[in-house]
C-alpha cells in the first residue's frame, strides 16, 4: 500500500494556473523573507547628458502586507490588459484564422511544403524563428501557433512545431539577419557607457552584423539537430484525433479524378489572388517605411533623425503595429484565397469557420491571466533588479580580464536573464560597469554589447518570468492529447535539450570568435 501511495505522488502534477498561483504567492512570502533578511544592492547608471555617475539604491519591497494585497488585487486587470503577449497574440489569432479557416494554410503547406523533407523544414523554421527577434518578440505570436498547424498538417506533433517554434525565437533571440529593435534599445547604452573610458566612442548600428550572421545560421543548425533527434523521442508519438485527422484528409486525401481537377483548378485560381493580394499588401507596407515620397512614411516616428530610429524607436508605428499588420496580410491573402478557390461564399460562413479555430483558446487565455499575474508581482517586488546588480558588483569586485571576464559576464548575464529577461533593463545596470571595464581588458564595447545577447539568449526560454512563455505553454496543452495538463515542468524540459545544445554553441562561438578575432561587424573587432 505505501509503495503505491509514493507512486501516486510521484506522478501528482499541478495544472500550469494552479502553478502560477502558488508562484505568485510564493513572491509575496519571498518578498517578505528578503526583505526581513534586508536583500539589497547598489548600482550605478549614466547620465548621457554629462557622463556623471549616479548611484541606485535598490531593496526588495515586501508585498506581505496591506499595500502588497492591496497591490495585486486593484492591479489584476491592468496586469491583465497591459500583459504584451495577449494583445498581440489576439491580433495574430485573427488573421491566422481567417487563412484557416478559407483553407489557403492547408492549400500552401499542401504544394509547397509537403515536398520538403523534415529536417529541411524545422531549419527554416528555427531560423525563420531566429530571425524573427529583428521586431523583438512577434516571432512567439506568430510562430508558435503557425508551426502547430504546419507540423499537424505534414502528419507531425504540433508539440514538436511549438517546441521548435519557441526554442528558435528563444535560444536564438538577438541573432538576427540584419540590425533591428535590439539595436535601437541597446547601443545608445553601450555608447554612453564607453564614453566614460573614451569621449569621442562610436557604436554603430551595424557593429555586431557579421557575428549575429554567423550565429543565425550556426544555432539553426544546432537547434534542428537537437529538435529532430532529441526533442522528437521526448514528447513520443502524438495520436491525430478525429478532428485533426480529417484536416489532415484535408490536404492530401485520394478522391475521384473530376472532383480532383476541379479541385485543384480552384486551389490554383485561390492561391493566385492570394499572390497577387499579398504582394499588394507587401507593397503598400513597404511605400509606408519609404520616407519622403507622397502619402509615405505613415509607419515612421518621424521625430526621430535617424532612419533605424524611425523604423524601430521606442514610439515606430511600424513596430508597434506590426502584429496588426501581420494579421491584416493573413486575412486578406486568406480572403482573397477563400473567394478564389470558392471555400468562402459569405461573410456569415468565414465568420463561423473563423471562430472554430479561436474557440480552442480559452484556456490559453486563462493561462496568460495567471501568468500575468506572476510576472507584475515578481517585477514589483524588485527581486529581480536586485540580483541583477548584485551580479554587476561581483563582476566589479573579482577584477577579472580577457576570456575570465568575458566567461563572468555571460555567467551574470544568463542567471540574472532567469529573474529580468528584458535585455535593455538588465543592460542598463550592467553596462556602466562592463563595458568600461572590458574597454580596460582591451574588449570592444561593441563585443560587450553581443555578450549580453548571447547571456540573454542561453537562458531565455526556461524561466517563467518570460511574458511569452505562458503562450508556449498554452499551445503545448492545446495539442495536449494527454488526460494529464503539460505542467511548466514539463514544458521547460521540453525546451532544455534546445536550451543546453544552443547555448553550448554560443559560448564556443563567442570564445572563439574572441581567441581568433574575426571582425564582428564592418570595421570592427572583438578587441580595440
Amino acid at each position: 500500500m505505501s509503495t503505491k501511495k509514493r507512486m501516486k505522488l510521484k506522478k501528482f502534477s499541478f495544472h500550469p494556473i494552479t502553478t502560477f498561483i502558488l508562484m505568485t504567492l510564493g513572491v509575496f512570502v519571498l518578498s517578505w523573507l528578503l526583505s526581513l533578511l534586508q536583500f539589497q544592492a547598489t548600482y550605478t547608471v549614466v547620465r548621457p547628458e554629462n557622463l556623471e555617475l549616479e548611484s541606485v539604491f535598490v531593496t526588495v519591497k515586501n508585498l506581505m502586507n496591506y499595500d502588497g494585497i492591496k497591490y495585486l488585487i486593484s492591479n489584476a486587470a491592468t496586469n491583465f490588459a497591459s500583459f504584451a503577449p495577449l494583445i498581440s497574440l489576439l491580433i495574430a489569432l485573427i488573421g491566422l484564422s481567417v487563412a484557416h479557416a478559407s483553407g489557403l494554410i492547408d492549400t500552401f503547406i499542401k504544394r509547397v511544403t509537403l515536398n520538403i523533407s523534415n529536417k529541411h523544414l524545422t531549419f527554416i523554421l528555427i531560423l525563420v524563428a531566429i530571425f524573427s527577434s529583428i521586431i523583438n518578440d512577434v516571432g512567439y505570436v506568430i510562430l508558435i501557433p503557425l508551426a502547430a498547424l504546419l507540423f499537424m498538417s505534414n502528419g507531425r506533433s504540433p508539440l514538436l512545431g511549438v517546441v521548435a517554434a519557441f526554442s528558435g525565437v528563444s535560444f536564438g533571440y538577438g541573432a538576427t539577419l540584419f540590425v533591428g529593435s535590439m539595436e535601437v534599445n541597446l547601443i545608445s547604452l553601450t555608447t554612453t557607457s564607453a564614453r566614460l573610458i573614451d569621449p569621442e566612442f562610436h557604436v554603430s548600428l551595424t557593429s555586431n552584423l557579421f557575428i549575429m550572421i554567423a550565429f543565425s545560421i550556426a544555432l539553426a543548425i544546432v537547434g534542428t539537430i537537437v529538435v529532430e533527434n532529441i526533442v522528437v523521442k521526448k514528447l513520443g508519438k502524438y495520436k491525430l484525433s478525429l478532428e485533426e485527422t480529417q484536416e489532415l484528409e484535408k490536404v492530401g486525401f485520394p478522391i475521384e479524378e473530376q472532383k480532383k481537377i476541379e479541385l485543384e483548378i480552384n486551389e490554383k485560381k485561390g492561391l493566385k489572388c492570394a499572390y497577387i493580394s499579398g504582394i499588394i499588401i507587401i507593397l503598400v507596407f513597404i511605400y509606408m517605411l519609404i520616407p519622403n515620397l507622397p502619402g509615405s512614411g505613415m509607419l515612421l516616428d518621424m521625430n526621430e533623425k535617424t532612419y533605424l530610429k524611425q523604423l524601430f524607436g521606442s514610439n515606430s508605428y511600424f513596430q508597434d503595429g506590426f502584429s496588426y499588420m501581420v494579421t491584416l496580410f493573413f486575412a486578406i491573402t486568406g480572403i482573397a484565397y477563400g473567394f478564389g478557390a470558392k471555400t468562402i461564399k459569405s461573410d456569415k460562413q468565414l465568420i463561423e469557420k473563423t471562430s472554430e479555430y479561436i474557440k480552442n483558446t480559452g484556456s490559453l487565455v486563462a493561462i496568460l491571466f495567471f501568468a500575468s499575474q506572476f510576472v507584475a508581482v515578481f517585477k514589483e517586488s524588485n527581486i529581480g533588479t536586485v540580483i541583477t546588480a548584485l551580479g554587476v558588483n561581483i563582476i566589479k569586485d573579482l577584477s577579472f580580464s580577457g576570456l575570465p571576464l568575458i566567461l563572468l559576464v555571460l555567467i551574470v548575464i544568463l542567471v540574472s536573464n532567469l529573474f529580468m529577461t528584458s535585455p535593455a533593463s538588465k543592460w542598463v545596470i550592467l553596462s556602466p560597469v562592463v563595458v568600461p571595464l572590458m574597454m580596460q581588458s582591451n574588449i570592444s564595447p561593441q563585443f560587450a554589447q553581443f555578450i549580453l545577447r548571447a547571456g540573454d539568449s542561453i537562458t531565455k526560454g526556461i524561466t517563467p518570468l518570460l511574458a511569452y512563455f505562458a503562450i508556449y505553454l498554452g499551445y503545448l496543452n492545446i495539442y495536449n492529447k494527454s488526460r494529464e495538463p503539460i505542467t511548466i515542468r514539463k514544458a521547460i524540459s521540453y525546451a532544455t535539450p534546445c536550451c543546453i545544445a544552443m547555448g553550448l554553441t554560443w559560448i564556443l562561438l563567442i570564445v572563439g570568435w574572441y581567441l581568433i578575432g574575426l571582425p564582428i561587424g564592418p570595421g570592427v573587432f572583438p578587441t580595440l
